[in-house]
């Protein structure tokens, strides 16, 4: 079954929460990329909101469309055509200079390779966010809150690589942002492991109110979102909230 905006758009107004901030609003969003002569579709018109402190998961194949969306949100992409607004704010026609103020001031990012330096302790790797943050948190309490307290002082190669996704996570969060996105943060781990880095996901979402998307194509991981949203072929195709969420310690895939 090809998806369509029309049943995104049913799907949505079922899923939306009574009372929410909006802290995303996205219109008519598409994203073509030029390969020479050929123009590839990532994103065809896509309508979606998001709101404050709600952890949402992003599922789809493959190819599906699912980092463009994110990398739009991020503003580290734009898109081709349509409007995204972050709060009242158009990012839809900002520079590379008010995006990077953007991704500074209000975006964390979680990617599924972790990108520590290997130089620097847990410590330092966290410390060099908050050295550009307004008003970041103290490493340590990051650390802390990724249950890390114990590993500060090691360096990425003496952690594994559990532990170096949540360092990761910790130099996300520690600039206090309003926004956590997460790229396929489990896809390099084990089930094991996965399940320890989306504790400390969860845990930053419920007790810092950050609004929180992950995006995956394990089914499995839907289960602890308030809401799922299904990407096919760029577009839409189901959108729904959990009744009844499940701890990262009941995910199974």
């Amino acid at each position: 079954m090809t998806p369509d905006k029309s049943a995104a758009a049913g799907n949505k107004a079922l899923s939306t929460p009574n009372g929410s901030e909006t802290v995303f609003e996205l219109r008519g969003i598409t994203k073509i990329y030029p390969m020479g002569e050929v123009k590839v579709r990532a994103l065809g018109g896509i309508d979606l909101d998001f709101y404050k402190g709600e952890l949402v998961v992003l599922l789809g194949p493959s190819g599906s469309g699912k980092s463009t969306l994110l990398n739009i949100l991020g503003g580290l992409d734009v898109p081709t055509s349509g409007q995204v607004h972050y709060r009242e704010h158009d990012l839809s026609i900002d520079n590379d200079i008010v995006l990077t103020r953007y991704r500074r001031k209000h975006v964390g990012f979680v990617f599924q390779f972790y990108n520590l330096i290997p130089s620097l302790t847990a410590r330092e790797n966290v410390a060099l966010v908050t050295e550009i943050a307004d008003n970041p948190l103290p490493p340590e309490e990051a650390l802390k809150l990724v249950n890390l307290s114990d590993r500060m002082d090691h360096f990425p190669a003496q952690l594994s690589g559990g532990e170096q996704q949540r360092v990761a996570i910790a130099r996300a969060i520690a600039k206090r942002p309003d926004v956590l996105l997460c790229d396929e943060p489990t896809g390099a781990l084990d089930l094991k492991t996965g399940i320890i880095v989306l504790e400390a996901i969860e845990r930053v979402n419920r007790e810092l109110g950050t609004t929180t998307v992950v995006i995956t194509h394990n089914a499995g991981i839907a289960d602890i979102a308030d809401r799922v949203i299904h990407i096919s072929d760029g577009l839409i195709s189901r959108v729904y909230r959990n009744k009844h969420k499940k701890s990262p310690r009941e995910v199974k895939w």
